[in-house]
């Protein structure tokens, strides 16, 4: 399945697998830890309790508890602190003054602390980015139709279209890039997460199958298709949630839309691949991309749920395991979830493995996953 905003990847470790590598479940046999927890308090009252307070819990929103942390990754993200690879002024000086015994005391500190109560989640429900998109999407129907499968000749199907592609071209409406309608003026109301969300919504309806055209002649456009697949996939599916899929598009909506980057729309690549192209030839394309089948391009009403089971195999294990230090990210600060999965997807928080499963994220599946772990029990 194409992963939500940006062909979404694999399964993601959501908070701090390292650049080792290791199959779901192996595990390691482990040494005692030698620590002196006494002497981590001690270091801990002194210096962290200001943000991390006695009980090893976020005195603020984005600050993590620390309490019950998996003693590994405690020890793996102080080491990242002290060297410079997590971008915090504070903590690396603070780091930067404590020797290796100093880390591996504090870490066993935390690890030992009873974990922080989580608190209930607001109004005892989490909406995830498919509901809220759900939702919003109504404001659509009169033109889009309820599942996006549009009737109206000239006005593009949205079923089955590729999320990332979707917010791009709210954007271009917005900024007047592309020819707009009244109705586009209810995009201004909508917040970034809210795009997403009806970008998810529509992404995962199937497209309706479309009889021929009565311009351009399918059989003739195909052939002329050849420079376009590259980019937006055989017979027009696109696999990148950044492009198009124009398989099962309105014929007149594609029309006006090629014809538009002769002139109006912004995009080198689509000009120059289209300046040999007579009108004629236009409305061929259009008529074979019109007929062949699409499908839906995510799987939104059980995203949040299936991403959260890949994120399981490395997150919901008892091993406590040093080669593969990895956090436990149930009953964590919800703001702090979010912060660490954007940096990790925007590359501020070294781990390569990391950046690769977070890349393909969108806020609002940042934001949903956060809230779902933070509501669960801390172990």
């Amino acid at each position: 399945m194409n992963r939500f905003m940006l062909a979404i990847v694999l399964s993601m470790a959501l908070i701090g697998c390292t650049d080792k590598e290791a199959p779901p479940g192996k595990t390691t046999t482990e040494k005692p830890s030698t620590a002196d927890i006494s002497a981590g308090k001690t270091i801990a009252d002194r210096d962290c309790k200001s943000c991390h307070g006695l009980n090893g819990g976020g005195a603020a929103p984005a600050i993590p508890h620390l309490a019950a942390q998996r003693e590994s990754y405690l020890l793996a993200s102080l080491k990242a602190y002290k060297d410079g690879k997590r971008t915090h002024a504070a903590l690396r000086d603070m780091m930067g003054h404590m020797s290796e015994a100093d880390l591996r005391n504090l870490a066993a500190h935390y690890a030992s602390l009873p974990p922080v109560a989580n608190a209930p989640v607001k109004n005892g429900q989490l909406v995830f980015p498919y509901e809220r998109g759900k939702t919003l999407a109504a404001a659509c129907a009169k033109c889009h139709e309820d599942d996006g499968n549009s009737k109206i000749p000239g006005t593009p199907t949205l079923a089955g279209q590729q999320p990332l592609y979707f917010v791009a071209a709210i954007q271009e409406y917005l900024h007047a890039e592309r020819k707009t309608a009244p109705m586009h003026a209810m995009l201004r109301r909508l917040d970034k997460l809210e795009r997403e969300s009806v970008a998810l919504y529509f992404a995962s309806q199937t497209p309706a199958q479309r009889t021929a055209p009565a311009a351009g002649d399918a059989a003739a456009g195909g052939p002329l298709t050849a420079v376009c697949g590259g980019c937006h996939g055989p017979q027009g599916v696109s696999t990148d949630a950044a492009t198009p899929s124009l398989a099962g598009q309105d014929a007149k909506y594609l029309v006006d839309a090629i014809k538009a980057y002769r002139k109006t729309r912004k995009h080198e690549g689509m000009r120059h691949s289209i300046a040999d192209l007579s009108d004629g030839d236009i409305e061929n394309i259009a008529a074979f991309y019109t007929v062949q089948k699409s499908r839906p391009a995510e799987k939104g009403e059980t995203f949040i749920q299936d991403l959260a089971e890949k994120c399981n195999r490395c997150h919901k294990g008892d091993t406590d395991n040093p080669a593969l230090p990895v956090p436990k990210i149930n009953g964590q600060d919800k703001d702090y979830l979010i912060m660490a999965l954007r940096a990790y997807r925007d590359d501020r928080r070294e781990s390569t493995m990391m950046h690769r499963m977070s890349l393909p994220y969108s806020d609002s599946v940042i934001e949903s996953i956060a809230a779902l772990y933070a509501s669960q029990p801390a172990k």
